[in-house]
């Protein structure tokens, strides 16, 4: 060996003396705060600014749905927009619109819509006066000379 067991246990002590004694271990305590404190901030910022937010919208969002009735008019998630014909089951929902009745699931119901849907009033369509084109003078197509020799 190189060097002794007791010497090198010597040289441990000190060094953990003088580590002890030093203002740079007051530093790595402070700094080791610091960092859990920001760590710990962020974790605050994290819950406050994007999570509880969103858990609110969700239990607003069960509550719209466990509120539904008939006669109720929603928007559902893909665009359309229609009354409550009837609640067929916890799961499902019959949706009138206008001409055609839909199944849909409950959870792809976006929002209760104050609008009435505008199949609703059932209108004909507008029918257009229908004129006749203009004609145009066509011209018959430039014809070649040629040199016949």
């Amino acid at each position: 060996m190189l060097i002794s067991i007791a010497h090198a246990q010597e040289a441990a002590d000190e060094l953990a003396q003088d580590l002890a004694t030093s203002p740079a271990a007051a530093d790595m305590v402070s700094t080791g705060i610091w960092n859990m404190g920001l760590i710990f901030a962020l974790v605050f910022m994290f819950y406050f600014l994007l999570i509880r937010p969103q858990q609110k919208r969700f239990q607003e969002h069960k509550v719209m749905l466990d509120n539904l009735k008939k006669g109720d008019k929603i928007v559902t998630a893909g665009g359309l927009l229609g009354k409550i014909h009837k609640l067929t089951s916890d799961e499902e929902v019959v949706v009138d619109l206008g001409e055609v009745k839909v199944t849909a699931v409950r959870a792809t119901i976006q929002a209760k819509s104050d609008q009435p849907p505008m199949l609703d009033k059932k209108k004909e369509p507008k029918k257009a006066d229908k004129k006749e084109p203009k004609k145009a003078d066509k011209k018959e197509p430039a014809k070649k000379k040629t040199d016949k020799k």
